[in-house]
């Protein structure tokens, strides 16, 4: 689970600090050798939330337009042909809308530089000493295979740790200039001129990390080290749900993966999904609302951020629906 969920945030945060590169990713879907009854049940529960399948979608209110792409944030050719196609869409926006923009990014940057602690234990004991043995030598191998050798892994602070761990090995070469979807949209609004609006602060991160306690962190550190040889499989599998227009799929997939682990309930489980569910997504969501309307307000708007905010109660689509808007969804690559 925690892989899964770390990964919504960990573009950003590991782009800022410059990490090294590494080989391609060649994982194996999870769902080709998942039994049946575990396929249906997920997709049971997929069906049960509003808004689960679909990418791209058009919100309409009166005259009011956003034209909504839910975004993957790795690199991957098969995003070519959807940006050719949301291209033309882009140049004609009053405003483009991204999690983080250009000046977003270069403020993390800079904050990161101006106050190192924000990332990295500055004082106190390190991980080499909070850890027991057997997790630091897990922790120190996962670290060192993606380029960043034990000592200096040593002195992260625990989410950023789970940040770094979000990404394969495979993927890091991508993480000094990630170019995932809405990398793609930023570079074309910029090539057209079109002004970039955040639909967030850049502190946001923070925030989000400082919800949760120290202890909720460590224990989510160790159970994604714990899935660390599947790591690959694990990029595959979300991706491949991605271009399938089915990544709520890959949000439930996790849930049932979780309810498998010894040690946990169902209850607990669907408790932690809960809330990260409430941290990562739907409050972040509830943010939005306000800064995307505000937007279609001044013109035609195109919004693009991860495709796991539209589903759901209160996913970006039925929130926007709730205030009036039509939403239909759009037929691309």
């Amino acid at each position: 689970m925690n892989r899964f969920l770390a990964a919504c945030l960990a573009v950003a945060v590991v782009a800022a600090a410059a990490l090294p590169a590494a080989a391609q990713c060649t994982g194996r879907d999870l769902f080709d050798d998942m039994a049946p009854d575990r396929k249906a049940a997920i997709a049971a529960a997929v069906a049960e939330v509003p808004f689960a399948k679909g990418n791209f979608w058009r919100a309409t209110r009166g005259d009011q337009v956003i034209t909504i792409a839910g975004t993957y944030h790795m690199e991957d050719p098969r995003l070519a042909p959807i940006m050719a196609a949301l291209a033309p869409t882009i140049a004609t926006a009053r405003t483009v809308l991204v999690e983080a923009g250009p000046k977003e990014k270069q403020a993390l940057t800079d904050l990161i530089a101006r106050d190192p602690s924000r990332m990295l234990i500055t004082s106190g004991p390190t991980l080499y000493e909070q850890l027991p043995r057997d997790v630091w030598d897990q922790l120190a191998t996962a670290m060192s295979q993606r380029g960043i050798p034990g000592f200096m892994a040593a002195k992260f602070r625990p989410w950023y740790v789970l940040a770094v761990l979000a990404v394969p090995p495979c993927a890091m070469a991508q993480m000094t200039d990630p170019k995932g979807l809405d990398g793609l949209v930023i570079d074309e609004a910029l090539a057209q001129g079109r002004p970039i609006r955040a639909l967030e602060p850049f502190e946001t991160i923070f925030r989000i990390f400082d919800s949760m306690s120290e202890d909720e962190i460590m224990a989510m550190m160790k159970s994604t080290l714990a899935i660390e040889d599947r790591a690959e499989d694990h990029a595959a599998t979300l991706a491949n749900r991605y271009f399938a227009g089915e990544s709520r799929a890959m949000w439930e997939f996790m849930r049932f993966a979780n309810y498998d682990l010894p040690g946990y309930t169902r209850a607990q489980v669907d408790a932690e999904f809960g809330k990260m569910e409430e941290v990562l997504m739907k409050a972040r969501n509830r943010a939005w609302l306000p800064v995307l309307t505000q937007a279609a307000s001044e013109g035609p708007a195109f919004a693009a951020f991860g495709a796991l905010h539209l589903s759901g109660e209160e996913g970006v689509l039925n929130l926007l629906k709730a205030e009036g808007f039509d939403l239909q969804p759009l037929a691309l690559p």
